[in-house]
């Protein structure tokens, strides 16, 4: 009963592939981890620092590491490119410095390239991000579920659920509320299903959304 899986990783090697490719011995596998998350998150925090106050979100939807001998190809997949090359025209040359200084390494260097996604709102970290910004202006969380549905129809995808839990609109005690358009087969394993889980610290507590969107059948 119950047993919950990330539909991500259920679904590696048919539908889904890794987020990062290197290879390492076991005693070595922590290390290259963690250098894997010091890397995604040195690049959110500059991007969080360096995008417009107007704009309100990073605009990631994920960022891909390729280590080989004597090179780190990141390739960061962004929604809207603007928020990072927009009044800057050495916009990643500068980030690719601070990631090099953060993550100081003498055998490799590192390489960044920036990839456009046509569709966005079609991609469950992006959704989250816009979800998190209504929720932290104390917008009702019906309104911003449905507005994210709404956003993500746009985008020819085949279905959507959004699921909340905490306390919600600061009440007493904690509860889930979901909601979910199209079809969603969690259990089917040739379905491609992009999911995320996005940690929302509002005033009142930390909210946990958690977005499943249905890409295609294979």
């Amino acid at each position: 009963m119950g047993q919950k899986i990330n539909p991500l990783g259920f679904r590696l090697g048919t539908s889904q592939n890794h987020h990062s490719f290197w290879f390492a011995q076991p005693k070595n596998f922590s290390v290259g981890l963690q250098e894997d998350e010091k890397i995604r998150n040195c690049i959110k925090s500059y991007v969080q620092k360096n995008r417009k106050i107007s704009s309100g979100f990073e605009g990631i939807a994920r960022i891909e590491i390729q280590k080989r001998i004597d090179l780190i190809q990141v390739i960061i997949h962004i929604g809207f490119p603007n928020l990072l090359i927009e009044g800057r025209a050495r916009g990643v040359e500068e980030l690719q410095t601070n990631v090099q200084k953060e993550f100081y390494s003498v055998k490799r260097r590192l390489n960044i390239a920036i990839t456009r996604i046509e569709k966005p709102y079609g991609q469950p970290n992006i959704l989250a991000e816009y979800m998190a910004l209504q929720l932290k202006n104390r917008v009702s969380f019906r309104k911003a579920m449905k507005k994210a549905i709404e956003l993500t129809e746009q985008t020819d995808t085949k279905g959507i659920q959004v699921q909340i839990a905490g306390r919600i609109d600061g009440k007493e005690i904690a509860r889930v509320e979901w909601i979910r358009e199209g079809r969603v087969p969690l259990q089917t394993i040739s379905a491609k299903i992009d999911h995320c889980s996005y940690t929302i610290r509002t005033i009142y507590g930390v909210l946990g959304l958690k977005i499943w969107i249905f890409v295609d059948e294979e």
